[in-house]
């Protein structure tokens, strides 16, 4: 179960793997000219937010991202490991064509997390997120964001862009269903 606290979440800017649609995984990817500008057009966006923790995956392209939004936020800054992507294993470096919805829907892939274990594991490392003092922005990526869309019964087809912060409000008595919105203005 997702813990039900109001949280930011950054997917990472934009990679030279991104543009091609590679699967990165686990590879290490740094950003690229367009993911740096991409970051830096986020900053204003979460500017005001109150945001007082980042936990960023130890991957160049999240912590990257994230070291650039903090110049502006100055909140504290915590790597989390269990926020890395997915092991892709055989997968890591491909473009999917088709293994990856054989994958998703518990087929086997060579060397690769299952996805029973990837979700499970993404969603501890949210929740361990949570326990920081908030708000919370989680900078990590597109695969550790589907933990979020399944335990907050999100919209499965949503495909989070690059660089885009999205706000997520947690189940009320008056709402009971998780609420996610995309920060798109100042």
């Amino acid at each position: 179960m997702l813990t039900p606290r109001e949280f930011y979440y950054l997917r990472h800017g934009e990679t030279d793997w991104n543009r091609e649609r590679r699967q990165q995984g686990r590879t290490d990817i740094p950003l690229n000219e367009t993911g740096r500008t991409q970051a830096s057009a986020a900053k204003p966006l979460l500017a005001g937010l109150g945001i007082a923790t980042i936990c960023s995956s130890p991957l160049r392209r999240a912590r990257e991202t994230a070291e650039i939004v903090n110049r502006s936020l100055n909140a504290e800054l915590v790597i989390a490991d269990g926020l890395i992507e997915c092991n892709w294993g055989a997968g890591e470096g491909q473009v999917n064509d088709g293994w990856y919805e054989a994958w998703r829907n518990g087929g086997p892939l060579q060397g690769a997390e299952t996805h029973a274990d990837f979700v499970a594991r993404s969603l501890a490392a949210i929740n361990a997120a949570l326990t920081h003092p908030g708000p919370v922005l989680i900078v990590g990526h597109g695969g550790v964001y589907r933990a979020v869309k399944i335990h907050a019964r999100l919209d499965m087809d949503f495909h989070l862009p690059n660089a885009v912060p999205v706000r997520h409000t947690p189940p009320t008595d008056a709402y009971p269903w998780w609420t996610a919105q995309e920060i798109e203005s100042v």
